[in-house]
């Protein structure tokens, strides 16, 4: 079935300075599919999301929302639609209370306090954090403030979420729930893009990927139909999920993405 596009990315470069292109000419289409965009460091991802989110402006070419040029919204104006919870959270967070922190995205873009606390107490139950509430997240684990900081962009409410490394510093248990937010937003209709490294959490949370390698996209596809293509993946010097390696070398052409996709395969096997 068709998707909407929610961003359109037509001919799009950028350069910190003359001569040395960080992206060069992408085009593509982000819709309400879970989108990861992966690849080694230096390849363009962090560029290209600071641009999506308005936070750099492209050297050529044009980024369209919802049929809007972003170039012509202030950063300010775009927050209301696109929100971006940045790698380290110390980056982001700068209130001394959690609930305030969580607060403050809403308040900004105009949500009157009783609805701005409302979203906050909603998205800090999400990620579990509620009973943090009064809290001082600079007295929480790294964990935990990057929960902090992922719930106050929830509590924004906006259609496109950027998720820069969303797993950094989680156990099983906060990927769990990472997984569980992400899930939950997407059935909402809402966007979620993420920059990440853990392929096994691409795997088992996004619906597409998109493989970034010297400022170009080498692969855009499901999910499944880019960790099939081995090669690609190693022009990228990214590996597949732990899961498909081992189902690879053990002699299977099937690309199975998660535990659970293989247990399933093996007990219809036994059925038949």
């Amino acid at each position: 079935m068709d998707q909407n596009p929610i961003l359109k990315i037509k001919d799009l470069s950028f350069s910190y300075q003359k001569g040395e292109e960080i992206l060069k000419g992408l085009n593509f289409e982000l819709d309400e599919r879970s989108t990861a965009i992966i690849g080694q460091n230096g390849a363009g991802k962090t560029t290209l999301v600071k641009l999506l989110k308005g936070l750099l402006r492209p050297t050529s070419g044009s980024i369209d929302f919802e049929g809007k040029d972003i170039t012509a919204m202030t950063v300010a104006q775009l927050a209301k639609h696109i929100g971006m919870v940045f790698q380290n959270p110390n980056d982001q967070i700068f209130k001394n209370r959690v609930l305030d922190e969580v607060m403050f995205g809403p308040l900004k873009i105009g949500m009157d306090e009783t609805k701005a606390k409302q979203k906050a107490m909603e998205s800090l139950e999400q990620v579990g954090l509620l009973e943090l509430a009064d809290e001082n997240p600079y007295d929480l684990g790294l964990s935990s403030r990057k929960l902090v900081a992922i719930a106050s962009i929830l509590a924004m409410d906006t259609k496109v979420i950027i998720l820069d490394e969303p797993t950094i510093a989680q156990d099983y248990h906060g990927k769990e729930l990472i997984k569980t937010v992400i899930r939950k937003l997407r059935a909402e209709g809402k966007t979620v893009i993420t920059i990440i490294h853990d392929m096994d959490f691409v795997a088992d949370t996004f619906e597409r990927a998109i493989v970034v390698a010297h400022g170009t996209i080498l692969i855009d596809g499901t999910t499944r139909e880019v960790f099939a293509k081995e090669d690609i993946l190693r022009q990228a010097n990214l590996e597949q999920p732990n899961v498909t390696k081992l189902c690879r070398s053990l002699g299977y052409d099937e690309i199975f993405l998660t535990t659970d996709e293989f247990i399933g395969y093996q007990k219809e096997k036994l059925k038949a």
